[in-house]
């Protein structure tokens, strides 16, 4: 199966050394879903959103699932090779550095960021997760050499995630080298303000 081009949307920051968040929606969203959100770290950041190019009966995904919380990993294996392409690609046409772009995802979008970073751990600069699950049930990377810094933020209410699951994640993360940044918030598999403020603080603190 070859590669295909994901729908994107492309905003430059007058800055032209800024770093580059790549929004990676939830499912059933679109590249426009989060960019409301992105409003809240600044105008110093490129941003690039884009869609997922799965479709899970009419809702958009990045890749495909078995059943809830039961990823394809032959199919996130590939959605992933496929974005990393996407976003080298990309940053040659719209001139922006491949090599500081921090991927931004919630659920399902977050959970692909995750596999970009165990499969090209040095290729982001940093990642934002909001709500992820482990991707793969085993991980083989080498891991960073970059201590890449990682937020991450989970839901104690989250009927989505098994509770248990989330720790192990965030020490299989470190144990490959990441810096991660864990907020446990008192909350579901929603967003709340919290975690934009203490997301828009790291970015804050890792990047400017």
């Amino acid at each position: 199966m070859d590669f295909q081009p994901l729908k994107y949307i492309y905003k430059a920051s007058a800055n032209a050394d800024a770093y580059t968040i790549l929004l990676l929606h939830g499912t059933g969203g679109n590249e426009n879903d989060l960019l409301p959100l992105a409003a809240n770290f600044g105008k110093c950041y490129n941003i690039l959103s884009v869609r997922g190019n799965v479709s899970e009966n009419g809702m958009p995904r990045f890749f495909k699932r078995l059943g809830m919380g039961v990823f394809d990993e032959q199919d996130l294996d590939f959605r992933t090779d496929e974005l990393v392409a996407f976003i080298k690609e990309i940053a040659v046409k719209e001139d922006f550095d491949s090599s500081k772009v921090i991927a931004l995802g919630y659920s399902n979008g977050a959970n692909i960021a995750g596999s970009t970073l165990v499969k090209y751990p040095d290729f982001l600069a940093g990642a934002v997760l909001y709500r992820p699950m482990q991707p793969f049930k085993t991980i083989k990377s080498q891991g960073t050499e970059r201590a890449v810094p990682v937020f991450f933020s989970s839901g104690i209410a989250d009927p989505t995630i098994e509770p248990s699951a989330t720790p192990i994640y965030v020490l299989t993360l470190e144990e490959l080298g990441f810096n991660v940044d864990y907020h446990e918030l008192p909350t579901g598999h929603n967003l709340t303000m919290d975690d934009i403020k203490l997301s828009a603080e790291w970015l804050e603190k890792n990047f400017n």
